[in-house]
Formats: C-alpha cells, structure tokens, sequence
C-alpha cells in the first residue's frame, strides 16, 4: 500500500517525460517525484516537507536496522558462530555489546562516504543492499523444505501454532521473485555496447560475498544438507 500503490499515484499525476525528473543532481530533494506531486499542487513548502519525511524514514530504517543487527549478532554469538562477548545482556535484557558493536560498525561504514568520493560507501551499500535479498531467498527456501520436511514425517500441521496460507505457491513465488531481483540488480550492464564489469562488479559484489561466508562455513563447520526425513523438530514442539 505505501510502495505500490504510492508509485502509481505518482504515475497519474506527473508526466513521464518530464524534464525535472531527468535531473541528474541527486542531492536535490527538489527534484524528488513525492516534491514534484507538492509543487504542482501548489504547495511552497514542498521541499522542507519532503525533508522531513526522508529525514524521518532514514531514523526510522536506521533504528531497525540497529535492532535486527545487535539481535542477530547476539543470536549468532548464543549459537557459537560469533565472538561470545557479543552474548552478554544488561538487567534489562539488552545486548549490550551487540548493539555497541553494531553501533561501531555502522558509524565506520558511514564515515567511509567522506573518503574516495564515496564510492568506498557505495560498495558497501550495494552488498548490504544485496544481502536483504539474500536473506529473503534463503527464508523463503528455508520455509518451502520446512513443510514438507513436517509433512515427510508423518507430522500433523495442525500441531504448528501459525500455518502459512498458499503454500507451495508462496515460497516458490517468493523465491522466483527474490532471483529475479537479485540477478535484475544492474542487468543492462550485461547489454550496452560493451559489457560494464565495473557496473556488474560493484552492483553484484554482495553476491560473491554471501558465497564466500557461506563456502567457508560450510568448509570450517563441515555442514551437510539435511534430508527431509532428518529434520529436528524437537523446538517446535
């Protein structure tokens, strides 16, 4: 509703040959569609108001993605696949040095946009980017094999506290479109005049990362692939 539904508004209401959307300041806020929709509305203040919804979406993205990386990381350390200093908790069950951690890492990786005219920053926010994908293919896998690992046991979904409606169709949708967002990252760097490597290499670099970090645990941990008869399930019950 806020993304989709928020473009095709945008798409009734500005023209799409117009040349204030074919600025290539990209520091202008001013050239912004959301902007462009205020000022042909005839509001002035179109720009500050728009200032303020961004500055507003970036604390709010930059307060989740705090979250979610302190909490991973302190799961990671619980399980023993991460430094176990991250596993301590305050009183209020905090963790504290995940967060810490967290918090160091994000302010270098910010600090890197004042050097090599960002495009340190700019490789780091493509493989974060990327990763998000990543992780979305490898929830939607983990759900379709989790299925009918319960089923292929003779269990009852009835036993399960939420059954996900739609199934096979939505993992095996989620994972098509996962792929194709992940492979559609920069695809017309495969077919200009002459094939950009730089383009595919720094849109494309989250990918030999993920294959990096995931080859070389599969090599320390020496890990398998579970057949479905062989699941545990003993957490769920």
């Amino acid at each position: 509703m806020f993304y989709v539904l928020a473009i095709i508004v945008i798409g009734f209401l500005i023209n799409y040959n117009d040349p204030r959307l074919l600025s290539s300041d990209i520091e202008d806020i001013a050239v912004s569609p959301f902007t462009l929709v205020f000022q042909n509305a005839g509001l002035a203040i179109a720009a500050s108001v728009m200032n303020v919804v961004i500055l507003t979406s970036v604390l709010s993205a930059g307060n989740s993605a705090m979250y979610g990386a302190s909490r991973v990381l302190w799961v990671l350390a619980k399980e023993g696949k991460a430094p176990s200093f991250l596993k301590k908790v305050n009183s209020g069950g905090i963790p504290v040095n995940a967060v810490y951690f967290s918090t160091i890492v994000g302010m270098a990786a910010f600090l890197t946009s004042f050097f090599g005219e960002g495009m340190i920053y700019t490789w780091l926010l493509n493989a974060a980017g990327l990763s998000g994908f990543i992780s979305w293919l490898g929830i939607s896998i983990t759900h379709y094999r989790f299925r009918k690992a319960f089923i292929a046991q003779g269990r009852d979904l009835k036993d399960l506290p939420y059954v996900s409606k739609w199934y096979p169709f939505g993992p095996i949708l989620a994972t098509f479109l996962c792929v194709t967002a992940i492979l559609g990252q920069n695809y017309s760097a495969f077919f200009g005049p002459e094939i950009d490597w730089y383009g595919i290499l720094i849109s494309y670099i989250g990918l030999p990362l993920f294959f990096l970090a995931f080859l070389g645990y599969k090599i320390v941990k020496r890990t398998k692939m579970i057949p479905l008869q062989g699941a545990d399930f003993s957490k769920v019950e």
